[in-house]
């Protein structure tokens, strides 16, 4: 059992969230030059010079027109939201029991698991720990952090959690993450990743399978308590230290971590009935993951002529994640006008990035990386 060399992290030291609500089992890179411009990056990542969990972008601060939008789109979808953080938290509880270690995956799992630590506390009355800890695909999972995980709670409690599934690529990460571990030495954990939103059909505990705006996707740092993607990078990152990531102090004055946080809590208890009901539909239903998600994207990576599959982010929040930090080709909807996707659409129209409307697509959008061919 490896000791970690670096300690676990909270705020207000690092990230904008008060201790209680996570700790990060992450190493402190703030003082880290790892930003580099968003075309250079993409070139060196999809050249193989340099996989993309050794830097990060620079990020992107959207102006007032979409930080109103944001704001607009969390009024609206707040319990929408608020129903599926109950749903999935209520079907954990019916499957799991109520000894529960939280365990986000950065950075997106980061305020679904906070969510659904306060659901549990406000609803059920339970005090669950919550940790986030990083997983890279093609790289896998941290375990120094598994390891202090494991050492300090009952293997059988721990519980993944992540905001959404794309086509399902970290799902299958976490699977094959885990059974390494376990090869390895460590204790075999569960890989049933609990999501909010399922429209990949990739796991199965999840609040809802529709593809709707999750409003945390809408924003980088500013939405994740300040702090940057995961680094996996061997000049920084040694034996027995946890992966990194950077905490963005300088960013406070744009943070609504918790206006994100908050807006959502305030509708537990008027969605506390359609939580429980749809709950129930989740578990009377096939809950088996088909990978249906999986197959309409290789038939759009054929379509479109793409070289990897990894050019091809399904769903609202893979889409606004391309416009926020890739170098998007084409943006795919399913209707020309929805409103979940006025940020997408304002979004593209500053990049000057095409919006094509395809009928029978799988999922409500998908985003397309530009290929460098160079």
């Amino acid at each position: 059992m490896t000791t970690p060399l670096t300690p676990p992290l909270s705020g207000p030291g690092f990230g904008s969230y008060v201790p209680g609500e996570v700790t990060w089992l992450l190493k402190d890179l703030s003082h880290v030059a790892l930003e580099g411009a968003i075309a250079e990056r993409e070139k060196a990542i999809q050249s193989g010079r340099a996989h993309y969990a050794e830097s990060l972008p620079v990020e992107f601060q959207p102006d007032e027109e979409y930080q109103k939008l944001f704001r607009t789109a969390l009024s609206e979808s707040a319990d929408r939201l608020a129903t599926a953080i109950g749903a999935v938290t209520d079907l954990l509880i019916a499957d799991r029991g109520t000894e529960l270690t939280l365990v986000s995956l950065a950075r997106a799992g980061t305020p679904v698991g906070i969510l659904m630590r306060r659901w549990a506390q406000l609803i059920h009355g339970l005090d669950l720990p919550h940790y986030t800890i990083s997983i890279v695909r093609d790289r896998g999972i941290d375990a120094v952090a598994l390891d202090y995980i494991t050492a300090r709670h009952r293997p059988e409690s721990v519980v993944f959690v992540d905001g959404w599934t794309g086509k399902g690529a970290i799902a299958r990460e976490l699977s094959a993450a885990l059974a390494e571990y376990a090869a390895a030495g460590g204790p075999m954990l569960s890989d049933d990743l609990a999501v909010l939103a399922d429209p990949g059909y990739c796991v199965r505990t999840f609040g809802t399978r529709d593809d709707f705006l999750i409003a945390s996707a809408c924003l980088n740092s500013t939405v994740s308590g300040l702090v940057s993607r995961t680094v996996l990078n061997s000049d920084y990152i040694g034996p027995g230290e946890f992966h990194g990531a950077k905490f963005y102090a300088d960013l406070a004055p744009f943070d609504v971590s918790y206006l994100l946080l908050d807006t959502v809590t305030d509708r537990f208890d008027a969605v506390r009935e359609d939580a429980a009901r749809q709950c129930a539909q989740v578990l009377a239903s096939d809950r088996e993951p088909t990978w249906a998600g999986w197959r309409s994207i290789e038939q759009v990576q054929h379509d479109y002529g793409l070289g990897s599959i990894n050019f091809v982010k399904p769903g609202v929040g893979e889409t606004t994640r391309v416009l926020l930090r890739r170098v998007p080709w084409k943006i795919l909807v399913d209707a020309p006008d929805r409103p979940e996707h006025d940020h997408i659409r304002l979004l593209a129209a500053q990049r000057d990035v095409p919006v094509e409307v395809v009928d029978g697509l799988a999922y409500s959008c998908v985003g397309l990386i530009k290929e460098n061919t160079e």
